[in-house]
């Protein structure tokens, strides 16, 4: 029997080996240049940021995130490249072809990684939001705390009444309104801060809202679209604060305790009563985080003071939801950003959403 003879193609060999070296040495690069704060601030603010805001202002023509139809065909191309590949393998029973195969898998996960370095990574190791703008993250005391708090209580029962609601008293903005207004709500925390001075980029709904919300997540940033993205299956009452959060990373605020906070700020600032509303009610959440694990008494005083019938039914609506989808997945999930986070210079990790108390003390303190 005359068995079939193998050649080598040296041209697709050449071809496989750049595509995996190209992107590791850019990996490689980011991880030994990631260091020099100058350097990396040059890229974001000089081609990071000027191409991705490019790119939002290109792909907002879609009514739909392209950033999720392109992360659904990336990972279907990926799962039927590699059953491709297996079957191949054992009908042929030819190593090398599946090894290049797998090869050519890596070397896409790896151009993957390195573009993530270089087009958002880069954004943690620039000076901070706060440093930027000159503004105090020091200690502060607990009657500080307890009494932004109240401010923030008094507030968003104050505005909870005048915000849309159904028969039953649950929050009913329709979400096209918030969408339509949200471009607007930076213009006068811009005059303030003006690095938040870009042009704006309506955000886009994620059709897979639900699987996020499973993995714990409100919203994502996409720089390879230059897409602000949000989850419009959770509550619907911080979706406004939430959308004024992932308007804040396309300003390369890259910090979560900083995108938290420049959100709240830009919402609260406003002159949108729902978006004003949200903005108080999402960072009386986090300074009730904050200030009951350390006077459980004075957050149960100031609630009783304060919190009105509506302002009650959004805080129960919010904490219902999120209990009910408690689950393995979303500690998974949460650990893998923490990781990331992590590994990016950010220490507090997923603990950062909640130091963004820190900002929102010292900044709104001021105001009371």
């Amino acid at each position: 029997m005359e068995t079939k003879k193998r050649y080598v193609n040296w041209n697709q060999l050449w071809l496989l080996l750049g595509a995996v070296t190209i992107p590791l040495a850019l990996v490689v690069l980011f991880q030994l240049l990631r260091g020099r704060q100058a350097l990396m601030n040059g890229w974001v603010f000089g081609v990071m940021a000027p191409v991705e805001q490019l790119l939002g202002r290109i792909w907002a023509v879609f009514p739909f995130s392209a950033a999720e139809a392109l992360t659904a065909l990336f990972l279907a191309g990926c799962v039927v490249w590699l059953v491709r590949a297996v079957v191949l393998a054992v009908r042929q029973w030819a190593p090398l072809p599946f090894l290049r195969r797998l090869a050519a898998l890596g070397a896409a996960w790896l151009w993957l990684w390195a573009g993530l370095c270089w087009l958002w990574n880069a954004a943690y190791y620039i000076p901070t939001f706060a440093q930027r703008e000159g503004l105090e993250t020091g200690p502060y005391s607990v009657e500080e705390l307890a009494a932004v708090t109240q401010y923030f209580a008094r507030q968003a029962a104050a505005l909870a009444p005048q915000v849309p609601r159904d028969s039953e008293g649950h929050f009913a903005e329709p979400l096209s309104g918030c969408f339509g207004r949200g471009p607007e709500i930076y213009q006068n925390i811009a005059r303030e801060f003006s690095s938040l001075d870009i042009k704006p980029v309506r955000v886009k709904p994620l059709l897979c809202s639900r699987l996020q919300s499973i993995l714990g997540f409100t919203g994502i940033y996409f720089p390879f679209t230059g897409e602000a993205n949000v989850n419009v299956d959770a509550p619907a009452c911080l979706l406004p604060s939430t959308i004024g959060h992932e308007m804040a990373h396309q300003r390369m605020v890259a910090s979560e305790l900083e995108a938290n906070f420049v959100g709240i700020a830009a919402c609260t600032s406003c002159d949108d009563v729902v978006y004003q509303y949200s903005g108080y009610l999402s960072g009386l959440i986090n300074l009730c985080n904050a200030l009951y694990s350390v006077a459980p008494d004075v957050w149960r005083d100031i609630s009783k003071q304060t919190f009105n019938r509506e302002l009650a039914t959004d805080w129960n609506d919010n904490n219902a939801y999120w209990s009910a989808l408690e689950s393995p997945a979303e500690e998974v999930a949460g650990n893998i950003y923490d990781g990331f986070l992590k590994s990016n210079n950010q220490e507090l990790g997923l603990r950062s959403y909640g130091a963004c108390v820190d900002l929102l003390v010292n900044y709104y303190s001021s105001k009371l």
